[in-house]
């Protein structure tokens, strides 16, 4: 009996030396992050394959010079990109012919890729133009949220859209996002502004964000995985329930956009850059009382996906990272 107690009292003491060496840990790895949504902006030009003459690359804080801005996260998607950006192009030339007032850019991060989704974005702007198509290239790879994070603060659009490269949502959908945030921007410009004329308004002005979503897919999802699989989700929506609040069902849909304000207010600060910045938006959008509105949208599974089951420690590594570094103080709010 004397044995076991001994045996349960250094289990003890090993759990809560293992628990504060890994609190220890968080806390090191939040502070040195506190400044990591500062970059060191390295893109002040544009290539253009058609020119030797350099694009000035833009930046979120200047005036918008577009209507609709999309941005693709791009890593190693030589074999998808292709099929999603033409099926793109189609749909915004064709509303482009539509709708005179209509202007749009479609900005490619090539996130450190070392297959040929340089050379294909590339062949796309010979196509199209530099205009219509920009890359941003980030050298190496620095995650996704990074990408994206770039993409917004060199866009042009008074709306932003971020989407994936594989096509995996389709993107006349992006009209069920941008009618939401049309209707509450005008009702949150209303209620601030209730002098002004309909015609002073500019969506790209008035805070607001929508979230593509998933969630009415997730009963069907749910029957045709795997048990383990499903539990892992579960238990991984608990976290972001606890770490950003309730709000968001599917905060992992890479179908999201935000007006021009919002983007600049958001991106600004985001200190994530891989997997968990979507729950960071969230966070923020909270923070800053940013309106979010959830929008059911059209999505298939795209084989070549990057996200696996390993995948998830690395999401609760940065969930802890960020629960940490907001509730310390370490990470400030930059106020844009």
């Amino acid at each position: 009996m004397e044995f076991l107690v001994t045996v349960a009292e250094f289990s003890l003491w090993l759990l809560l030396i293992v628990l504060f060496g890994f609190l220890s840990v968080v806390v090191f790895e939040a502070w040195r992050r506190r400044h990591s949504n500062v970059s060191v902006e390295t893109v002040t030009t544009l290539d253009d394959p058609k020119s030797i003459k350099p694009i000035p690359c833009p930046h979120i804080t200047d005036p918008a010079e577009k209507y609709l801005s999309l941005i693709v996260p791009a890593y190693n998607e030589e074999l998808r990109l292709p099929a999603a950006l033409e099926e793109t192009m189609d749909y915004l030339q064709d509303r482009a012919s539509r709708d005179k007032s209509f202007s749009f850019e479609v900005v490619i991060v090539d996130d450190g890729s070392v297959d040929g989704t340089k050379r294909v974005a590339f062949d796309f702007i010979r196509k199209y133009t530099i205009d219509n198509i920009r890359v941003i290239p980030l050298g190496k790879n620095q995650g996704k949220g990074e990408a994206i994070r770039k993409g917004m603060l060199h866009s042009r659009g008074q709306l932003l859209l971020m989407l994936d490269a594989d096509g995996a949502t389709k993107v006349t959908d992006l009209e069920k996002l941008e009618n939401q945030i049309n209707a509450v921007a005008r009702e949150e410009y209303s209620i601030r502004n209730p002098a002004s004329k309909d015609m002073d308004f500019k969506i790209g002005d008035v805070q607001v964000s929508a979230f593509g979503s998933r969630a009415h897919l997730e009963e069907k999802a749910l029957a045709t995985r795997k048990w383990y699989r499903n539990f892992l989700m579960k238990g991984f929506h608990l976290v972001v329930l606890l770490a950003a609040g309730p709000g968001i069902r599917d905060t992992q849909c890479g179908f999201k956009m935000f007006t021009r304000a919002a983007a600049r207010r958001l991106f600004t600060n985001v200190h994530l850059k891989r997997w968990c910045f979507d729950v960071e938006l969230v966070y923020l959008c909270k923070r800053f009382n940013i309106p979010m509105v959830e929008i059911s949208v059209k999505w298939s599974e795209i084989p070549g996906s990057k996200v696996s089951m390993l995948s998830i420690p690395n999401m609760l590594w940065e969930l802890a990272l960020m629960s940490v570094g907001y509730r310390t103080g370490m990470w400030k709010i930059h106020q844009v």
